[in-house]
């Protein structure tokens, strides 16, 4: 791990205010311009991107409050592609990456990384990181949940210039883009990416020339060590031990069962050790490599520390992690298919580091977030006379996990984004594909119960309008539910769950496993997200709440009765029958025991 750098010279409070400032704006600018600048609905409707800033060293100077699944791989992936390089740096370079065995998440989150030279040295890089809707491969969207090997996923981009000395290498990009579906929104993409890290690029150079190399660089020591203080401390507070938590990463139908993930934190003074434990990989595209690990290990981390900025890679000079042999689904080695591992396993890894530290701290503990259970499209537009491909994000939105005060968020997850992920409006995306969305809502009866009930999961409906349409799933979550806390259980289990449902004229489906099917105008697909998980007894949440949530379509009259054992005698009324409900609570109190 990095040591702690002290300040070359004193930092006063207020200056060191101002840079931090100038960081955190140069940060936020370059994911503003990924918004107003970006071509497909993934990145200027649902903000799939993330952004950080580096120094030379390279250490994480800071990180976007952007994606979780992006930010954690991108500190061993900044330090793979800087180590291949050495010295081959030169300003006015640009590098692009993909490749998960060289320290990348996903192959379709691609990142840009562009060095800053202040007087010709390289002083900082700065990163962005974005989900293309396409990277090439045999499946629309890069899930192919058929691939046997990551050769059948996707074009794999190892750290290469695509500027060099401030010269596009247009052999290069060209060569890229075309191996990519619905080129135009790549290229569109891949422009936004050039242009954010530019933006940041010009940001950092101002900043030096206004307050001088040495005291930015004492003001960046004291931002690192400032945030490796308070991880220290939250660690210092944790009882010395040993602490084991596990999470069950699901069959999602391809006849592999399910596995298990366990997570082994070792607390010693101020300082944290993890171990994961996981099973060898499978030829399903559900393996994760290291580098992506290490943002499902981070991301756990972090929803138990709750640390305050400033997010620096300082957080983590304190926490060592081993993800187990290489060759096993949390570790993977070449040439594992890995495409939907942002998703899964990462939040079964999120879960099972979380799960561990709440055993050291109970107190601390929450609900889990609803998983990923997400739907791809693509097909032909007639209007544009050319092909359209895109992941649906709005389809991946769950539900938050409650907490010990409150109910869990809406509409918030997955909990591998963490709330970072939007849905973009309905009419935007129709405008932008040959669709209709006929539903985008909140699911009845989809939260997690609970003394404090789980967010509700959502349910996004959707026809071709003119031609055949291809949709692919992926993802988990539609047989175990988001796990609870405190003694949170749900008793109605299926509305908890993801799935899909296809009408195809009268016929209906249910679909619960990874497919890729093509449906026409006048079918219709449904995806419907999972909630998150409660907290505390369900038979302890106050009755005037359960009303409040049936009256509001977030609980049916039967959820009522059969998680929370409130009995509503008038369905248009909602007036409840109170003796027959503290017969019942009281009958299951006694039955728990």
């Amino acid at each position: 791990m990095a040591h702690k750098a002290k300040p070359k010279v004193e930092v006063d409070p207020i200056t060191l205010s101002v840079v931090r400032g100038i960081l955190e704006t140069t940060q936020r600018e370059m994911t503003l311009s990924l918004e107003k600048t970006a071509r497909s609905s993934v990145f200027n409707l649902a903000h799939d991107y993330s952004t950080a800033l580096f120094n030379a060293t390279p250490e994480m100077i800071l990180q976007g409050q952007d994606i979780p699944i992006h930010l954690g791989s991108l500190i061993p992936a900044m330090k793979v592609v800087a180590g291949y390089f050495g010295d081959d740096i030169h300003e006015g370079d640009l590098l692009i990456h993909n490749d998960p065995a060289w320290g990348g998440s996903h192959a379709i989150d691609t990142c840009f990384y562009k060095p800053v030279f202040w007087k010709g040295r390289l002083k900082y890089w700065t990163v962005c990181k974005g989900h293309l809707t396409d990277v090439g491969g045999p499946v629309p969207a890069g899930y192919n949940p058929n691939a046997k090997e990551i050769y059948a996923e996707c074009l794999r981009i190892p750290p290469v210039k695509v500027w060099d000395r401030g010269q596009p290498r247009k052999d290069v990009l060209n060569f890229i883009l075309t191996n990519m579906r619905a080129r135009r929104d790549q290229e569109g993409d891949f422009n936004a990416l050039i242009g954010a890290c530019q933006v940041g690029e010009r940001a950092l150079l101002a900043m030096l020339e206004k307050y001088g190399e040495e005291m930015v660089d004492a003001c960046i020591d004291t931002l690192l060590n400032m945030a490796e203080k308070q991880m220290r401390a939250l660690i210092s507070d944790v009882p010395d031990g040993t602490y084991e938590g596990s999470a069950i990463l699901e069959d999602a139908g391809h006849g592999f069962g399910d596995f298990e993930i366990k997570a082994k934190v070792t607390i010693k003074a101020d300082t944290c050790h993890i171990e994961i434990s996981s099973p060898p990989q499978i030829p399903y595209f559900i393996n994760s490599y290291e580098g992506n690990s290490y943002s499902g290990v981070y991301l756990g981390l972090m929803m138990f520390a709750q640390l305050p900025p400033p997010y620096n890679e300082g957080l983590y000079r304190c926490v060592s992690v081993n993800m187990g042999p290489k060759g096993t689904i949390c570790n993977a080695a070449e040439p594992a298919p890995h495409m939907n591992c942002t998703t899964t396993p990462m939040e079964t890894l999120t879960d099972a580091v979380r799960l561990a530290f709440e055993k050291a701290v109970p107190s601390k503990v929450s609900a889990s977030w609803g998983h990923a259970n997400g739907l791809n499209i693509a097909g032909w537009d007639k209007r544009h006379d050319e092909e359209y491909v895109t992941m649906v994000l709005a389809t991946i939105i769950s539900g938050a996990g409650a907490t010990p005060s409150q109910d869990g968020w809406h509409a918030c997850g997955p909990e591998c984004c963490f709330g970072a992920l939007t849905s973009g409006d309905v009419e935007l995306l129709e405008y932008s594909y040959p669709i209709i969305i006929h539903r985008y809502s909140l699911m009845t009866d989809s939260g997690g119960a609970g003394k404090f009930r789980g967010g509700s999961g959502t349910a996004w409906e959707v026809e071709p309008l003119s031609d055949d349409m291809t949709f692919i799933t992926f993802g988990e979550g539609r047989r175990i539910p988001a796990v609870g806390a405190a003694g949170a259980a749900s008793t109605m289990i299926d509305t908890k769950v993801g799935r899909l449902e296809l009408v195809e004229g009268d016929r209906q489906e249910t679909i619960r496993e990874n497919v890729i099917k093509v449906i026409k105008p006048g079918d219709r697909i449904t995806n419907m997200n999972p909630g998150g998980g409660g907290y505390g007894n369900p038979m302890e949440r106050q009755i005037d709440k359960v009303v409040w949530d049936v009256k509001n379509g977030l609980v049916s009259i039967d959820g009522a009765r059969e998680d929370y054992g409130v009995i509503i005698k008038d369905p248009t009324t909602l007036d409840v029958d109170h003796t027959a409900t503290n017969a019942l609570r009281a009958k299951r109190a006694v039955a728990a025991k």
